[in-house]
């Protein structure tokens, strides 16, 4: 059974309805899932005619009233922005229908309508003009869904890394590590891989020195305080960790296909392998949400500067769905 995948359409002034159009134009989506749109049916008319798309919007009010055809674009309509909406300005009410969309996503996936989350880019700054006071989608989710312990995967066609830090300066990450949080990053890890129907998924554990401390030799010791107890624990409950690795040599291992997964320490070990491996390929998950939530989105903003001009590149929006699908708990 294909999963129902719900598209939020995000901040209506940017590129978000550009780019979902473009990417639902590809017919191999709808052969892998039903996707589904939330937000606001006359913006998404706008972009078809914007993108010169021949595509149908099929506006509902509930999942059961997909068409669920390549061709239609299923939109629940929350119908909360004016048809003339300007393009690549701060509007509060674009930053308030970007919340609720994303809201109403939140509300399908815990009743289980839809399988998986894909978002399209919202601005912080309309965001809080529209009276939401969040850093950004993660921050919404995780307080919506009621979560504590969550983690940034980033994932490309060739390889998938999550974090144990993330948004904090490179002397605070290496504080913020300890053997709970490694257990737990490893372990959300190889929950959402095995949910993603990945048997015995391997995970190999980044070192946080030069070749991962070298036995004392590099640092002070932070590998066998900071992670090794962590890994240890997850072994103890049957978890296939592995590490700590060099990073210099860990992330062309997991991209020749050694490991499934690497935990990086900190967000520039983790992403900038990713990067490098073509930033149109690249996608953001959060993973932990309660209920098993996945969701994906585009590793890029709203792009107001070309926003309505149909010049929107839809790569990463095809890769943060085609994620979304690989993600989704098997139905």
């Amino acid at each position: 059974m294909k999963p129902v995948i719900g598209i939020t359409m995000g901040d209506a002034a940017g590129i978000g309805p550009e780019i979902i159009v473009k990417a639902l134009q590809n017919r191999s989506i709808y052969e892998q899932c039903n996707p589904l749109v939330i937000g606001d049916a006359k913006i998404l008319e706008r972009a078809v005619q914007i993108t010169n798309s021949k595509l149908a919007i099929h506006p509902i009010s509930s999942v059961k009233e997909a068409a669920c055809q390549y061709g239609t674009i299923d939109c629940i309509d929350l119908n909360l922005l004016p048809a003339d909406l300007p393009f690549g300005r701060i509007s509060a009410a674009a930053g308030d229908a970007a919340f609720q969309f994303l809201k109403r996503a939140i509300e399908l996936a815990q009743n289980g309508d839809i399988q998986a989350i894909c978002t399209a880019p919202l601005n912080k700054e309309a965001l809080h003009k529209g009276g939401h006071q969040y850093p950004g989608h993660t921050e919404i989710l995780a307080d919506l869904t009621g979560t504590q312990d969550y983690a940034m995967m980033l994932s490309s066609p060739k390889l998938k890394v999550i974090h144990i830090t993330t948004h904090v300066g490179l002397i605070k990450a290496i504080e913020m590590i300890n053997p709970d949080r490694t257990y737990k990053v490893i372990k959300l890890a190889h929950e959402t891989l095995t949910r993603a129907g990945k048997e015995n998924p391997s995970i190999a554990v980044c070192g946080i020195n030069p070749h991962a401390g070298e036995n004392g030799l590099f640092g002070n010791g932070e590998e066998e305080e900071k992670l090794i107890p962590g890994i240890r624990k997850a072994q103890e409950e049957g978890i296939n960790a592995t590490g700590p690795y060099p990073a210099d040599t860990l992330f062309y291992r997991a991209v020749r296909g050694d490991f499934d997964i690497v935990v990086a320490c900190y967000h520039d070990q983790g992403h900038a392998p990713i990067k490098v491996l073509g930033l149109e390929a690249g996608v953001n998950i959060t993973v932990g949400l309660k209920g098993g939530i996945i969701r994906t989105s585009v590793d890029h903003g709203t792009a107001f500067d070309i926003a309505g001009k149909n010049l929107a590149d839809e790569r990463s929006m095809l890769e943060a769905i085609r994620a979304a699908i690989e993600l989704a708990p098997k139905v």
